[in-house]
């Protein structure tokens, strides 16, 4: 007799098939770990390394570390070791774990939403001037990146963050990492739905429970009711999107399955509408099912969207309403194409209470300690006790009186913090570059900083919408696949035939209007040296080259190769 779908003979065969696919998925019942990071996960916890780190490794240093903690656990509380200062990107793939290893920590401060308080951003720029010798990067993920962190400091910081309502739990490691949100949530005129509730209920049920804290790989998300569409939906691996039901009013469009790296992926639509009292329940099921059906046994296929590309969309919403929710969603329309292409909320925008907020922009979301402080006592001296980051490393005050609003701007301005920037101060882009990252090959900040200026000096009168990332390796933190101009840092060539930092060029990519990946010009790689020389002529060439409205990703599908050069 055929086995039915729920019968112990079914679960066998399908048990079997796991084991002969070697996916190490645990719905199958492939529960022994196929790689060493499977078995540490296995053999403890990633949440309990914090009771470790307070009780042994803070007292006793950084040689007292477990490898497994170290290099491993330790992410779970937004702890990697950054990289030793003075090792060239050559020495990036060659060396082992150890020689790269500074006995210094990167420590990540999640903040779910972008959603901060003038109190504890104070706390933050604090915390990097006694800790982090000044260090805080605003991150495209919304979130604050220390450097120079001790180990023997780590509690201490904690209970700073922690008194002020902040936290580092599962901002790194194979966790639901920090919740993305509209940084203009319950206060937008042109809000479709506040995704505010929704955060705070998914951060209630699932942040720092051990029923999560395993996953395969890391595990991406955001939420966002604005029709800017403000969050990179598209490169999550679940985003709850804000959309009008023709029936049954506001509420959310479900997607699955981006990222990018090193397989880059758009994510699909379910095609399903879902109010926002179910949306955690969503949330809850789609992140199960990849604790449960995600593939184990290689760390460069565990991401959620190569299960989704397996499966495809309908039958990943099957097995969500079937198996999880034990309902059926219902469908929706997919969300309005954004009507432009900046989505940072940069500038001075009225609120729907009769306010204003006012977003500005640091260079490459590179900052300080001091500055983040002066940031907050200057909003709380306008009359603001609330501000936001961004998913595009900017920061935005709320709030403000419309009677106030020039001399915050004035005071911004002062810590040259632009609220009316250059496209090319508001388009760029860096990851944290071989400064601090042990995976990187080049430096980026510092890049990015001065390609601002160059451009700002050469192209004074462009004022366009143009992205440019820059990552310090194929990894793409800085989104490059979907940037106008997507600069992937590798060891290149010069004219001399020496070997020196330099890029690969991604061009055309984009979000939101028209989301795709850029295109690859054969043999196209700039040194570091040529980059300025090189993005000036490739933007002289589309100011000359493009039609009546036509934006830079467009023209660049469109333009010869030899206009890209």
């Amino acid at each position: 007799m055929a086995a039915t779908p729920n019968s112990p003979a079914a679960a066998t065969t399908r048990r079997k098939a796991g084991r002969h696919r070697g996916e190490g998925q645990w719905a199958v019942g492939h529960f022994t770990p196929l790689n060493g990071n499977e078995q540490f996960k296995k053999d403890d916890d990633g949440l309990n390394v914090r009771t470790r780190i307070e009780t042994i490794y803070s007292k006793a240093g950084f040689d007292s570390i477990d490898p497994n903690d170290l290099r491993g656990r330790m992410r779970w509380w937004g702890l990697y070791t950054q990289r030793k200062p003075g090792i060239d990107g050559g020495k990036t793939a060659i060396l082992e774990p150890e020689e790269l290893d500074d006995k210094y920590f990167m420590l990540r401060v999640r903040i779910d939403g972008g959603r901060l308080t003038t109190e504890q951003l104070r706390v933050i720029g604090e915390i990097s001037q006694e800790f982090a010798r000044g260090t805080a990067d605003l991150t495209d993920r919304q979130n604050v990146q220390y450097h120079w962190i001790r180990i023997e400091d780590v509690p201490e910081i904690w209970q700073r963050l922690e008194a002020v309502g902040l936290s580092t739990t599962e901002a790194c490691g194979d966790t639901p990492r920090v919740i993305l949100g509209s940084p203009v949530a319950g206060i937008a005129e042109d809000e479709i739905i506040d995704g505010t509730p929704v955060i705070e209920e998914i951060q209630r049920r699932v942040i720092g429970n051990p029923a999560f804290s395993n996953l395969p790989r890391k595990f991406k998300s955001a939420v966002s009711g604005s029709p800017l569409l403000d969050v990179a939906h598209e490169i999550n691996d679940i985003s709850l999107i804000g959309v009008e039901h023709p029936e049954h009013g506001p509420g959310f469009d479900v997607w699955v399955g981006g990222g990018l790296s090193t397989n880059p992926k758009l994510g699909v639509r379910l095609g399903a509408w879902v109010p926002r009292e179910e949306a955690a329940d969503v949330y809850e099921g789609v992140i199960s099912i990849f604790r449960d059906y995600g593939y184990r046994r290689l760390r460069t296929r565990a991401r959620l969207k190569f299960l989704v590309a397996d499966w495809g969309a309908e039958k990943f919403r099957q097995v969500l309403e079937d198996e999880y929710l034990k309902r059926k969603l219902t469908d929706g329309p997919a969300p309005e194409q954004p009507v432009q292409q900046w989505r940072d909320h940069i500038g001075v925008h009225r609120q729907k209470d009769g306010r204003y907020y006012v977003g500005f922009a640091p260079r490459v979301g590179r900052v300080d300690g001091a500055t983040l402080t002066k940031i907050a006592d200057l909003a709380a001296e306008h009359g603001s006790g609330r501000l936001r980051t961004t998913a595009e490393q900017k920061m935005i005050v709320l709030d403000i009186d419309e009677s106030r609003i020039d001399s915050l701007v004035a005071g911004l301005e002062a810590l040259d913090l632009r609220v009316a920037p250059s496209p090319f101060r508001r388009g760029t882009m860096a990851c944290t570059g071989i400064e601090y990252c042990k995976l990187a090959i080049v430096e980026t900040k510092g890049r990015g900083a001065s390609l601002i200026d160059e451009l700002e000096r050469r192209l004074p009168e462009f004022d366009e919408p143009i992205t440019i990332n820059i990552n310090g390796c194929p990894n793409a933190c800085a989104r490059i696949q979907v940037a106008d101009i997507g600069l992937k840092g590798q060891l290149v060539l010069d004219e001399q035939g020496n070997q020196v930092e330099g890029f690969q060029v991604h061009l055309g990519g984009a979000l939101g209007l028209e989301a795709g990946f850029g295109r690859k010009v054969r043999g196209l790689k700039v040194t570091a040296e040529q980059l300025p020389d090189y993005v000036e002529r490739l933007l002289r060439a589309f100011q000359e080259q493009r039609t009546d409205g036509e934006r830079f990703a467009q023209w660049a599908a469109r333009a010869e190769e030899g206009a890209l050069k």
